[in-house]
């Protein structure tokens, strides 16, 4: 048996591991994964060869990078018992704050309500896919990954043309308050998926260690949408809610691609 780490500087939450976890599941030699998001690393525990594995990981544009290749006795590893569990929570969650999140922010003409909707809706296809592959086949698995993929690019493409045209026409300043309050609640939405999560995480199972749900991204999108609303109304401009629109369709957009090449 050998150990590999990886680091990987892109991976922030959950969702880029189960992006991983998909894009390394036809390998037969994979023993085991264990994974580090709060230190961006990764332990591939392995027989054999390691460079189908790192082509793998460096495919997902994620900034993958091999650390150290060893030699290690462990042979056993504790089983994935409470996955299923925390992954059904956090999707429940993100799809609910996907629906909240897109009524009030086609109630309030908000862009960045919208789009961040979007961004929730992707976290959800990608624990979906998990959930609803586990048992399947890689061709089930790499299937489901496409059409999550084309259809988040889909709604970003419909999302784009929106910003244009409300960009250019004549529209009505999007509800400031809405945008900050609902903001608000997505980010404990947020801090709950990460306690839900934190909550196994003395446990041994690689999955339940992720304790990063909180994402630097996800934090910069309610922020982001939270000083948009803000400026809409200290500017009495609907810009601000545009531009912060645009930002996070463009982050759905590179996600979608992500779980695409998944799916190839």
């Amino acid at each position: 048996m050998q150990k590999t780490i990886f680091e990987i500087t892109k991976m922030d939450c959950p969702s880029e591991e189960n992006l991983i976890r998909m894009n390394l599941d036809d390998i037969s030699s994979i023993e085991n994964l264990e994974f580090d998001i709060p230190n961006r690393k990764l332990t591939v525990f392995h027989q054999g060869e390691i460079e189908a594995i790192e082509k793998s990981i460096v495919d997902l544009n994620l900034g993958g990078r091999k650390i150290s290749t060893q030699q290690t006795d462990q042979t056993v590893f504790k089983e994935h018992t409470h996955q299923k569990k925390l992954l059904w929570s956090v999707l429940a969650i993100n799809f609910a704050f996907f629906l909240i999140e897109m009524t009030t922010g086609v109630i309030s003409k908000s862009m960045g309500l919208v789009a961040d909707s979007l961004d929730m809706l992707a976290d959800s296809f990608v624990y979906g896919i998990s959930l609803f592959a586990v048992g399947g086949t890689i061709y089930r698995k790499k299937r489901i990954a496409k059409w999550a993929g084309y259809f988040q690019i889909i709604l970003a493409i419909i999302g784009f043309v929106e910003v244009l045209r409300r960009f250019f026409g004549v529209e009505k300043l999007p509800d400031f308050s809405t945008m900050i309050i609902v903001s608000i609640l997505a980010l404990m939405a947020n801090g709950i998926c990460l306690y839900l999560l934190q909550k196994s995480k003395n446990k041994e199972e690689a999955h339940m260690k992720a304790s990063m749900i909180f994402t630097s991204n996800d934090v910069i999108i309610n922020l982001g949408v939270i000083a948009a609303g803000l400026l809409v109304h200290w500017l009495e401009s609907s810009t601000p809610d545009l531009v912060i629109g645009t930002i996070v369709f463009v982050l759905v957009v590179q996600g979608a691609f992500r779980i695409l090449k998944v799916g190839k």
